[in-house]
């Protein structure tokens, strides 16, 4: 498949230094639904914002780090990237934000929310390009389907009820059926109620700036949870 030039640079640089890289999430889900993105989430089995120092230096370029999350974000050749560090993810309770911990790829790629977000493409020179897909994420995305990819899921972070939402609308998928059954447990436990106001701020306002946000507010008036659109 096709990558932009510039992960290509950087994917030399990474091997350079004897760093496993990988473009993530969204981005991969929309290039193999043929799909142009220019915001790009990066996976190093690294410390991300060490790489970035590397990458700024190569490039002679600025990065702003967020030292609390081990992430690096940069702008170049017209893409916004943004750089993580592999982890993994601990819920010590429903709807509280997780510990985190180094981890390599498949473990990074458990911790996310649905299958189609969930694949990622080698940047390393050895497998560049490569899928790396241990969920079946393709396949959904061939069926039009949102899956968790485990059955605590939303307890965990109930936030991702919004975004199965979210992206059942933005991409004319449908929430799979053993998926709805678990959100509908979810809100019926009160799940939601149980996270934070900012959080769920947080999503509502992503949901205004979609361009089928009316889709996604009739939606979730139809699972019950239309109040929270309201309560903003």
């Amino acid at each position: 498949m096709k990558l932009p030039n510039i992960l290509n640079e950087i994917g030399a640089i990474a091997d350079k230094n004897n760093i496993k890289i990988f473009v993530v999430g969204g981005f991969v889900r929309d290039l193999l639904f043929g799909r142009q993105d220019e915001d790009i989430d990066i996976v190093v089995e690294a410390d991300a914002i060490r790489f970035a120092k590397i990458l700024s230096e190569e490039f002679g370029i600025k990065f702003i780090k967020h030292e609390g999350f081990k992430t690096a974000t940069f702008r170049k050749n017209g893409f916004r990237i943004d750089l993580a560090t592999a982890r993994k993810e601990f819920y010590a309770k429903p709807a509280v934000l997780p510990k985190i911990e180094p981890a390599n790829i498949k473990e990074d790629l458990f911790r996310r929310d649905f299958t189609v977000n969930a694949m990622a493409i080698s940047l390393n020179k050895d497998t560049f390009a490569e899928l790396i897909d241990m969920y079946g994420g393709r396949q959904d995305l061939r069926y039009k389907k949102i899956r968790v990819l485990h059955d605590r899921s939303f307890i965990d972070d109930p936030t991702r009820i919004f975004r199965a939402i979210k992206f059942e609308q933005r991409l004319g998928f449908k929430i799979e059926l053993y998926t709805l059954n678990l959100i509908k447990g979810a809100i019926a436990l009160g799940l939601i109620e149980k996270l934070k106001k900012q959080r769920i701020k947080k999503e509502i306002d992503l949901i205004l700036k979609e361009p089928k946000k009316d889709k996604i507010i009739s939606r979730m008036h139809e699972f019950g949870i239309g109040r929270f659109i309201e309560d903003e």
